[in-house]
């Protein structure tokens, strides 16, 4: 008896079109066997440096929907390679790639301020399965969510999977035959309800954010007043070492002191407190103020640190008198949160789709009903600025 491998599903007939960058062919093939296990994906173009990527953007402009970059390659490495790929494709959502250093997160950052959507840490080893399964289920999150948004953005449709059929012939020739699912007439997003902001005045800003988040804080900080006379707490979706570089980057572009939080940290008003990555950061009484906790709790959402354990603290230390926003991030994290809040008496507002990289956070706490506004990116902070005025008046 012969025994042979399951045949494979067909590809989609207009999958999501990838470019793969980075000098190493073992880093390459690993990316594009972790994308390619999705139907819906598939890598149009694989090539080892900076250069040889511009030129391939340039020959096949449009045909491209999200580019992974390495950082570090012989003849034009990605962060020289960035900018002359977006002066081709100003709309083609980068992913940047690199090694956990603090030299990378560092890079990294830079690469995110010029235009980059997001960024992966790529895996130092693949012998645990656990570690692999993780990596290929970020890289394929990330790349399906920046490129459906960019279909979102033009009008186009997702993509159609094939009917799948037993036979490898027959499931190959539906695959190539079956035409491309026409653009979608986007249909009427349903109304938005919205709350009255809580009652009582809050005592702390709680910001959660992912995808596109460092970009948006520079912005949201940089534009809020350094009157505000509250703390402020911040979980972003980042792993160790980028963090701590992501709060030098936020103190030396805002004018706001952010510092990568401790266990115990006191928390203090005109300070931005940064949950470190693979922590959650919690806020917990302790006798006339709030102290910070970190913790190696489980991941919420698949993340650590999570909004969520954030919000559900600042409840139980601030009474439920908090204001959050819900910046630009992949999935749902931050929603049960911010619902436990405004239960108990906080506020929520959310940036609105149109300037989110991925409207998947802050779309989960419009949609829920739970939101006083939700605003484009750079209306929030003279949002903040009026209400705690109010509040304080």
């Amino acid at each position: 008896m012969v025994l042979t491998s399951p045949p494979k599903p067909p590809r989609s007939a207009d999958p999501y079109r990838v470019m793969l960058v980075d000098d190493s062919a073992v880093i390459r093939g690993l990316f594009a066997r972790s994308l390619e296990s999705d139907p819906e994906v598939q890598v149009v173009a694989s090539v080892g440096d900076g250069q040889m990527a511009v030129n391939t953007l340039a020959k096949d402009k449009g045909k491209i929907e999200v580019v992974v970059l390495d950082i570090e390659m012989p003849r034009m490495d990605g962060l020289t390679a960035l900018p002359e790929l977006l002066k081709i494709d100003p709309d083609v959502p980068v992913v940047m790639a690199s090694t956990l250093t603090a030299r990378n997160a560092d890079i990294s950052l830079k690469a995110l301020a010029l235009g980059a959507k997001d960024y992966i840490p790529k895996p130092s080893s693949m012998r645990e399965l656990s570690a692999a399964e993780v990596f290929k289920r970020e890289l394929l999150e990330k790349v399906k969510a920046l490129a459906a948004a960019r279909r979102r953005k033009v009008g186009g449709a997702a993509p159609a999977r094939p009917r799948f059929t037993a036979d490898r012939s027959t499931a190959a020739t539906t695959a190539a035959t079956t035409p491309r699912a026409a653009p979608a007439v986007k249909p009427a997003a349903p109304p938005i309800a919205l709350r009255a902001a809580g009652r009582r005045p809050p005592q702390v800003l709680c910001i959660g954010s992912s995808t596109g988040g460092p970009q948006a804080l520079f912005k949201l900080l940089g534009a809020l007043s350094k009157s505000l006379r509250m703390p402020i707490l911040l979980t972003q979706h980042m792993p160790a070492t980028f963090t701590s570089i992501l709060a030098d980057h936020i103190t030396r572009s805002t004018g706001w002191q952010c510092v990568e939080a401790t266990d115990r940290m006191p928390v203090q008003s005109g300070r931005v407190h940064l949950a470190p990555g693979d922590f959650h950061m919690l806020a917990e009484r302790s006798g006339t103020g709030v102290v910070l906790r970190l913790t190696k709790d489980p991941p919420e959402n698949f993340c650590r640190p999570a909004v969520d354990p954030m919000l559900r603290s600042a409840i139980e230390a601030w009474g439920g008198q908090a204001l959050t926003v819900i910046l630009t991030g992949m999935g749902h994290d931050g929603q049960k949160g911010s619902e436990a809040l405004v239960n108990a008496g906080g506020t929520v507002i959310a940036q609105d789709e149109a300037s989110s990289v991925v409207w998947g956070m802050p779309g989960a706490v419009a949609r829920a009903g739970i939101c006083t506004a939700v605003l484009p990116l750079d209306q929030i902070a003279p949002w903040i600025d009026r209400q705690t005025a109010r509040w304080a008046a």
